[in-house]
Protein backbone atom coordinates (compact mmCIF):
# COMPACT_ATOMS: atom_id res chain seq x y z
CA UNK A 1 0.00 0.00 0.00
CA UNK A 2 1.23 3.75 -0.65
CA UNK A 3 2.03 5.92 1.77
CA UNK A 4 -0.98 8.19 2.30
CA UNK A 5 -0.87 11.72 4.35
CA UNK A 6 -3.61 14.12 4.49
CA UNK A 7 -1.48 17.23 2.45
CA UNK A 8 1.94 17.83 1.43
CA UNK A 9 2.87 19.56 4.56
CA UNK A 10 2.17 16.54 7.06
CA UNK A 11 4.49 14.16 4.65
CA UNK A 12 7.16 17.31 4.59
CA UNK A 13 6.96 17.27 8.51
CA UNK A 14 6.80 13.46 9.02
CA UNK A 15 9.45 12.11 6.44
CA UNK A 16 11.24 15.62 5.89
CA UNK A 17 12.67 14.21 2.39
CA UNK A 18 16.24 14.21 1.12
CA UNK A 19 15.02 13.11 -2.37
CA UNK A 20 11.98 14.49 -4.36
CA UNK A 21 8.76 13.21 -3.34
CA UNK A 22 5.69 12.67 -6.01
CA UNK A 23 2.37 13.20 -4.88
CA UNK A 24 -0.31 11.71 -6.00
CA UNK A 25 -3.82 13.22 -5.98
CA UNK A 26 -6.29 10.26 -5.93
CA UNK A 27 -9.30 12.35 -6.01
CA UNK A 28 -8.11 14.42 -9.07
CA UNK A 29 -7.28 11.83 -10.96
CA UNK A 30 -10.39 10.54 -10.38
CA UNK A 31 -12.61 14.02 -11.55
CA UNK A 32 -10.40 14.13 -14.48
CA UNK A 33 -11.26 10.68 -15.64
CA UNK A 34 -14.61 11.44 -14.92
CA UNK A 35 -14.63 14.76 -17.31
CA UNK A 36 -13.66 12.96 -19.98
CA UNK A 37 -15.60 9.87 -19.65
CA UNK A 38 -18.47 12.08 -19.47
CA UNK A 39 -18.15 14.38 -22.15
CA UNK A 40 -16.14 11.90 -24.75
CA UNK A 41 -18.35 10.46 -27.13
CA UNK A 42 -17.42 6.84 -26.97
CA UNK A 43 -14.56 4.58 -25.42
CA UNK A 44 -11.32 6.50 -23.56
CA UNK A 45 -8.46 4.72 -23.66
CA UNK A 46 -5.97 6.05 -20.97
CA UNK A 47 -2.51 6.30 -23.20
CA UNK A 48 -0.26 4.72 -20.36
CA UNK A 49 2.76 6.32 -21.48
CA UNK A 50 1.79 9.49 -20.19
CA UNK A 51 2.52 8.17 -16.50
CA UNK A 52 2.77 4.59 -16.07
CA UNK A 53 3.29 4.52 -12.03
CA UNK A 54 0.78 2.08 -10.38
CA UNK A 55 -0.83 4.54 -7.70
CA UNK A 56 -1.67 6.59 -11.14
CA UNK A 57 -3.37 3.86 -12.68
CA UNK A 58 -5.03 2.85 -10.00
CA UNK A 59 -6.48 5.98 -9.59
CA UNK A 60 -7.47 6.53 -13.42
CA UNK A 61 -9.15 3.24 -12.65
CA UNK A 62 -11.25 4.15 -9.81
CA UNK A 63 -11.97 7.16 -11.70
CA UNK A 64 -13.64 5.19 -14.46
CA UNK A 65 -10.86 4.26 -16.78
CA UNK A 66 -11.29 0.55 -17.77
CA UNK A 67 -9.17 0.35 -21.40
CA UNK A 68 -5.63 1.19 -22.12
CA UNK A 69 -3.47 2.30 -24.89
CA UNK A 70 -0.05 -0.04 -24.67
CA UNK A 71 2.84 0.24 -26.81
CA UNK A 72 4.44 -2.76 -25.37
CA UNK A 73 4.26 -6.10 -23.69
CA UNK A 74 5.65 -4.47 -20.66
CA UNK A 75 2.58 -1.64 -20.22
CA UNK A 76 0.27 -4.17 -20.54
CA UNK A 77 2.20 -6.41 -18.03
CA UNK A 78 2.32 -3.40 -15.97
CA UNK A 79 -1.81 -2.57 -16.81
CA UNK A 80 -2.59 -6.16 -15.32
CA UNK A 81 -0.58 -6.24 -12.35
CA UNK A 82 -2.66 -3.09 -11.29
CA UNK A 83 -6.05 -4.42 -12.33
CA UNK A 84 -6.30 -7.73 -14.45
CA UNK A 85 -9.62 -6.63 -15.87
CA UNK A 86 -8.83 -3.67 -17.61
CA UNK A 87 -9.00 -3.99 -21.18
CA UNK A 88 -5.35 -3.30 -22.75
CA UNK A 89 -4.75 -2.36 -26.79
CA UNK A 90 -1.82 -2.75 -28.64
CA UNK A 91 -1.68 0.42 -30.63
CA UNK A 92 2.14 0.50 -31.87
CA UNK A 93 2.71 -0.29 -35.05
CA UNK A 94 6.47 -1.34 -34.58
CA UNK A 95 6.43 -4.59 -31.84
CA UNK A 96 9.09 -7.07 -30.50
CA UNK A 97 8.94 -9.90 -32.21
CA UNK A 98 6.30 -12.69 -30.15
CA UNK A 99 5.37 -9.78 -28.38
CA UNK A 100 1.75 -9.71 -30.05
CA UNK A 101 1.54 -13.68 -29.63
CA UNK A 102 2.23 -13.45 -25.81
CA UNK A 103 -0.14 -10.65 -25.47
CA UNK A 104 -2.97 -12.26 -26.84
CA UNK A 105 -2.22 -15.40 -25.28
CA UNK A 106 -1.51 -14.42 -22.08
CA UNK A 107 -3.04 -11.43 -21.04
CA UNK A 108 -6.20 -12.07 -23.87
CA UNK A 109 -5.03 -8.95 -25.95
CA UNK A 110 -7.53 -8.75 -29.05
CA UNK A 111 -6.82 -4.91 -30.70
CA UNK A 112 -3.58 -4.33 -32.23
CA UNK A 113 -2.27 -1.62 -35.03
CA UNK A 114 -0.52 -1.28 -38.24
CA UNK A 115 0.31 1.15 -41.13
CA UNK A 116 2.13 -1.14 -43.75
CA UNK A 117 1.29 -4.33 -45.38
CA UNK A 118 5.22 -6.15 -43.95
CA UNK A 119 3.38 -5.01 -40.49
CA UNK A 120 0.35 -6.72 -41.47
CA UNK A 121 2.24 -9.77 -42.67
CA UNK A 122 4.34 -9.83 -39.26
CA UNK A 123 1.45 -9.32 -37.14
CA UNK A 124 -0.59 -12.36 -38.66
CA UNK A 125 2.52 -14.54 -38.20
CA UNK A 126 1.91 -14.18 -34.47
CA UNK A 127 -1.79 -13.57 -33.80
CA UNK A 128 -5.17 -15.39 -34.51
CA UNK A 129 -6.74 -13.26 -37.10
CA UNK A 130 -10.25 -14.46 -36.47
CA UNK A 131 -10.01 -13.49 -32.27
CA UNK A 132 -8.24 -10.22 -33.48
CA UNK A 133 -9.55 -6.20 -34.49
CA UNK A 134 -6.52 -4.51 -36.39
CA UNK A 135 -6.93 -1.16 -36.98
CA UNK A 136 -5.07 0.62 -39.92
CA UNK A 137 -3.31 3.54 -38.42
CA UNK A 138 -3.80 6.76 -41.07
CA UNK A 139 -1.71 9.22 -41.03
CA UNK A 140 -2.85 12.85 -40.29
CA UNK A 141 -1.35 16.18 -39.09
CA UNK A 142 -2.41 19.10 -38.18
CA UNK A 143 0.06 22.78 -38.14
CA UNK A 144 -1.83 23.56 -34.56
CA UNK A 145 0.17 20.21 -32.81
CA UNK A 146 3.23 20.56 -31.28
CA UNK A 147 4.26 17.62 -32.26
CA UNK A 148 4.01 15.64 -35.40
CA UNK A 149 2.79 12.11 -34.86
CA UNK A 150 2.70 10.65 -38.31
CA UNK A 151 6.02 11.40 -39.49
CA UNK A 152 7.00 7.92 -38.28
CA UNK A 153 3.56 5.89 -38.45
CA UNK A 154 0.64 6.33 -40.74
CA UNK A 155 -0.21 5.65 -43.99
CA UNK A 156 -1.65 7.45 -46.81
CA UNK A 157 -5.47 7.50 -48.07
CA UNK A 158 -4.86 5.04 -50.42
CA UNK A 159 -2.95 2.58 -49.05
CA UNK A 160 -5.22 2.64 -45.82
CA UNK A 161 -7.79 2.28 -48.04
CA UNK A 162 -5.96 -1.51 -49.54
CA UNK A 163 -4.95 -2.19 -45.72
CA UNK A 164 -8.46 -2.17 -44.35
CA UNK A 165 -9.40 -4.70 -47.36
CA UNK A 166 -6.39 -7.00 -46.28
CA UNK A 167 -7.31 -7.03 -42.93
CA UNK A 168 -10.42 -8.29 -44.03
CA UNK A 169 -9.55 -10.62 -46.09
CA UNK A 170 -7.23 -11.98 -43.14
CA UNK A 171 -10.62 -12.70 -41.11
CA UNK A 172 -9.71 -10.09 -38.61
CA UNK A 173 -11.82 -7.29 -37.79
CA UNK A 174 -10.69 -4.22 -39.63
CA UNK A 175 -11.12 -0.89 -37.66
CA UNK A 176 -9.50 2.46 -38.49
CA UNK A 177 -6.95 4.60 -36.00
CA UNK A 178 -5.51 7.86 -37.04
CA UNK A 179 -3.47 10.78 -34.21
CA UNK A 180 -3.52 14.64 -35.54
CA UNK A 181 -0.07 14.92 -33.10
CA UNK A 182 0.59 15.94 -29.49
CA UNK A 183 -0.05 18.66 -27.71
CA UNK A 184 -2.17 20.15 -30.38
CA UNK A 185 -3.54 24.09 -29.29
CA UNK A 186 -6.74 24.04 -31.39
CA UNK A 187 -9.80 21.56 -31.46
CA UNK A 188 -10.00 22.29 -35.81
CA UNK A 189 -7.03 20.16 -35.79
CA UNK A 190 -9.64 17.04 -34.94
CA UNK A 191 -12.67 18.30 -37.52
CA UNK A 192 -9.54 18.64 -40.03
CA UNK A 193 -8.97 14.67 -39.04
CA UNK A 194 -11.76 13.49 -38.87
CA UNK A 195 -12.81 15.38 -42.17
CA UNK A 196 -9.79 13.96 -43.66
CA UNK A 197 -10.86 9.81 -41.91
CA UNK A 198 -14.61 10.37 -43.62
CA UNK A 199 -13.37 10.60 -47.22
CA UNK A 200 -11.20 7.56 -47.34
CA UNK A 201 -13.93 5.87 -45.06
CA UNK A 202 -16.71 7.00 -48.23
CA UNK A 203 -14.35 5.29 -50.34
CA UNK A 204 -14.72 1.91 -48.33
CA UNK A 205 -16.65 -0.78 -49.93
CA UNK A 206 -17.97 -1.76 -46.29
CA UNK A 207 -18.45 -0.51 -43.04
CA UNK A 208 -16.30 -0.02 -39.53
CA UNK A 209 -16.95 -0.92 -36.22
CA UNK A 210 -14.28 1.22 -34.92
CA UNK A 211 -12.66 4.44 -35.14
CA UNK A 212 -9.87 5.74 -33.46
CA UNK A 213 -9.14 9.51 -32.97
CA UNK A 214 -6.14 9.08 -31.19
CA UNK A 215 -4.86 11.55 -28.71
CA UNK A 216 -3.10 14.69 -28.02
CA UNK A 217 -5.51 16.76 -26.12
CA UNK A 218 -3.63 19.81 -24.62
CA UNK A 219 -2.98 20.92 -21.36
CA UNK A 220 -2.44 24.77 -20.15
CA UNK A 221 0.42 25.64 -17.90
CA UNK A 222 1.67 29.06 -16.99
CA UNK A 223 2.56 31.07 -20.12
CA UNK A 224 1.19 28.11 -22.30
CA UNK A 225 -2.16 28.71 -23.02
CA UNK A 226 -4.47 25.62 -24.42
CA UNK A 227 -8.12 25.45 -24.86
CA UNK A 228 -10.05 23.73 -22.32
CA UNK A 229 -10.78 20.26 -23.14
CA UNK A 230 -14.51 20.65 -23.19
CA UNK A 231 -13.80 22.76 -26.44
CA UNK A 232 -11.72 19.37 -27.97
CA UNK A 233 -14.34 17.26 -26.85
CA UNK A 234 -17.34 19.20 -28.41
CA UNK A 235 -15.57 19.96 -31.55
CA UNK A 236 -15.09 16.14 -31.80
CA UNK A 237 -18.77 14.82 -31.25
CA UNK A 238 -19.78 18.07 -33.94
CA UNK A 239 -17.41 16.75 -36.31
CA UNK A 240 -17.64 13.12 -36.24
CA UNK A 241 -20.56 12.01 -38.18
CA UNK A 242 -19.10 8.16 -39.66
CA UNK A 243 -21.42 6.13 -40.90
CA UNK A 244 -20.33 3.04 -38.69
CA UNK A 245 -21.16 -0.29 -38.67
CA UNK A 246 -24.12 -1.54 -36.20
CA UNK A 247 -22.32 -0.94 -32.39
CA UNK A 248 -20.28 1.34 -34.13
CA UNK A 249 -18.32 3.86 -31.59
CA UNK A 250 -15.37 5.91 -31.49
CA UNK A 251 -12.19 5.80 -29.06
CA UNK A 252 -9.89 8.11 -27.87
CA UNK A 253 -6.56 8.45 -26.63
CA UNK A 254 -5.90 10.97 -23.87
CA UNK A 255 -2.68 10.91 -22.10
CA UNK A 256 -1.88 14.02 -20.92
CA UNK A 257 -5.50 15.39 -20.36
CA UNK A 258 -5.94 12.42 -17.58
CA UNK A 259 -2.25 11.75 -16.37
CA UNK A 260 -1.10 15.62 -16.17
CA UNK A 261 -3.29 17.24 -13.30
CA UNK A 262 -3.34 15.06 -10.35
CA UNK A 263 0.59 14.87 -9.78
CA UNK A 264 3.14 17.24 -8.38
CA UNK A 265 6.99 16.97 -7.18
CA UNK A 266 7.79 18.13 -4.11
CA UNK A 267 11.81 19.24 -4.80
CA UNK A 268 14.03 21.07 -2.22
CA UNK A 269 16.30 23.69 -2.74
CA UNK A 270 20.07 22.49 -2.35
CA UNK A 271 21.87 25.56 -3.48
CA UNK A 272 21.40 29.33 -3.94
CA UNK A 273 23.18 31.56 -6.11
CA UNK A 274 21.87 34.83 -6.54
CA UNK A 275 18.84 34.30 -8.45
CA UNK A 276 20.33 30.66 -9.47
CA UNK A 277 18.30 27.91 -7.57
CA UNK A 278 19.79 24.37 -7.64
CA UNK A 279 16.86 21.62 -6.78
CA UNK A 280 17.15 17.87 -6.17
CA UNK A 281 15.03 17.46 -9.37
CA UNK A 282 15.74 18.35 -13.00
CA UNK A 283 15.86 17.43 -16.72
CA UNK A 284 16.92 14.00 -16.42
CA UNK A 285 14.03 13.27 -13.34
CA UNK A 286 10.73 14.37 -12.96
CA UNK A 287 11.42 17.54 -15.41
CA UNK A 288 12.52 16.01 -18.30
CA UNK A 289 9.66 17.21 -20.83
CA UNK A 290 10.67 20.70 -20.56
CA UNK A 291 13.54 19.86 -23.19
CA UNK A 292 11.02 19.63 -25.81
CA UNK A 293 9.04 23.06 -27.29
CA UNK A 294 6.16 23.89 -25.75
CA UNK A 295 5.47 24.81 -22.46
CA UNK A 296 8.62 25.62 -20.22
CA UNK A 297 7.52 25.57 -16.78
CA UNK A 298 4.65 24.07 -14.22
CA UNK A 299 3.14 25.96 -11.42
CA UNK A 300 4.33 26.05 -8.18
CA UNK A 301 4.54 27.42 -4.56
CA UNK A 302 7.35 27.34 -1.95
CA UNK A 303 7.06 25.70 1.33
CA UNK A 304 8.90 26.91 4.73
CA UNK A 305 8.55 25.06 8.10
CA UNK A 306 4.76 23.99 7.29
CA UNK A 307 3.21 26.62 5.29
CA UNK A 308 3.50 28.21 1.95
CA UNK A 309 5.93 31.03 1.69
CA UNK A 310 4.94 34.45 0.48
CA UNK A 311 6.17 37.65 0.07
CA UNK A 312 7.20 39.52 -2.74
CA UNK A 313 8.48 37.39 -5.34
CA UNK A 314 11.30 37.83 -8.11
CA UNK A 315 12.40 35.15 -11.40
CA UNK A 316 14.48 32.30 -10.71
CA UNK A 317 16.28 30.30 -12.81
CA UNK A 318 15.88 26.41 -11.93
CA UNK A 319 19.13 23.92 -12.01
CA UNK A 320 19.17 20.56 -11.70
CA UNK A 321 21.32 18.65 -9.47
CA UNK A 322 23.33 16.34 -11.98
CA UNK A 323 26.81 17.81 -13.33
CA UNK A 324 25.74 17.99 -16.85
CA UNK A 325 25.40 22.09 -17.56
CA UNK A 326 22.24 21.26 -20.30
CA UNK A 327 20.32 19.85 -16.48
CA UNK A 328 18.18 23.17 -16.17
CA UNK A 329 14.57 24.60 -17.09
CA UNK A 330 14.29 27.17 -20.19
CA UNK A 331 11.58 28.90 -18.56
CA UNK A 332 12.06 30.93 -15.43
CA UNK A 333 10.27 30.73 -12.01
CA UNK A 334 8.46 33.64 -9.94
CA UNK A 335 9.33 32.67 -6.48
CA UNK A 336 9.27 34.63 -2.77
CA UNK A 337 12.78 36.88 -2.94
CA UNK A 338 13.55 35.30 0.59
CA UNK A 339 13.66 31.44 -0.75
CA UNK A 340 16.76 29.74 0.30
CA UNK A 341 18.48 26.49 1.13
CA UNK A 342 16.30 23.53 2.73
CA UNK A 343 13.01 25.09 1.50
CA UNK A 344 10.89 23.01 -0.77
CA UNK A 345 8.71 23.58 -4.21
CA UNK A 346 5.54 22.06 -5.15
CA UNK A 347 5.42 21.89 -8.88
CA UNK A 348 1.19 20.84 -10.11
CA UNK A 349 0.16 19.20 -12.72
CA UNK A 350 3.75 17.66 -13.73
CA UNK A 351 1.89 13.84 -13.84
CA UNK A 352 2.53 13.47 -17.98
CA UNK A 353 5.70 12.32 -19.45
CA UNK A 354 7.24 12.82 -16.01
CA UNK A 355 7.60 9.15 -13.81
CA UNK A 356 7.60 7.62 -16.92
CA UNK A 357 10.68 9.09 -18.63
CA UNK A 358 12.66 9.72 -15.69
CA UNK A 359 16.15 8.07 -15.29
CA UNK A 360 19.46 7.42 -12.77
CA UNK A 361 21.50 9.92 -14.94
CA UNK A 362 24.33 10.43 -12.48
CA UNK A 363 22.58 8.58 -9.54
CA UNK A 364 19.95 11.12 -8.68
CA UNK A 365 16.65 8.93 -8.54
CA UNK A 366 13.53 9.19 -6.23
CA UNK A 367 10.97 6.29 -6.47
CA UNK A 368 9.09 8.03 -3.33
CA UNK A 369 5.33 7.91 -4.28
CA UNK A 370 3.06 9.06 -1.62
CA UNK A 371 -0.99 9.85 -1.68
CA UNK A 372 -2.28 12.81 -0.32
CA UNK A 373 -5.77 12.36 0.49
CA UNK A 374 -7.46 15.40 1.74
CA UNK A 375 -10.31 16.07 -1.18
CA UNK A 376 -9.76 19.53 -0.33
CA UNK A 377 -6.43 19.49 -1.34
CA UNK A 378 -4.93 20.43 -4.88
CA UNK A 379 -1.75 20.71 -6.68
CA UNK A 380 -0.55 24.23 -7.57
CA UNK A 381 -1.94 25.19 -10.66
Amino acid sequence: MPQTYPNVFDMLEELQPIDPVYCVYPHVYRETAQEFIDGFPGRVLYAIKANNHPQVLRALFDGGIRHVDCASLQEIREVHAVDDTATCYFMNPVRLRDAARRAQQDFGVRHFVIDHAAGLELLLREVDASRSVIFVRLAVHHDSAMVDLSSKYGATADDTLALLQAVADSGAEPALAFNVGSHVMSPAAYVHAIETAIAVLERLPFKLRLIDIGGGYAKSYPGFEAPPIRDYLKAIEDAARFSLADNGELLAEPGRALAAPGLSAVVEVLLRKDNRLYINDGLYGAFWELRYDAHDRYACRAIRDGRVLGGATTEFELLGPTCDSDDKMRGRIALPRDIAVGDYIEFGAIGAYSLSGRSDFNGFYSDIVVDITDIAERPPG
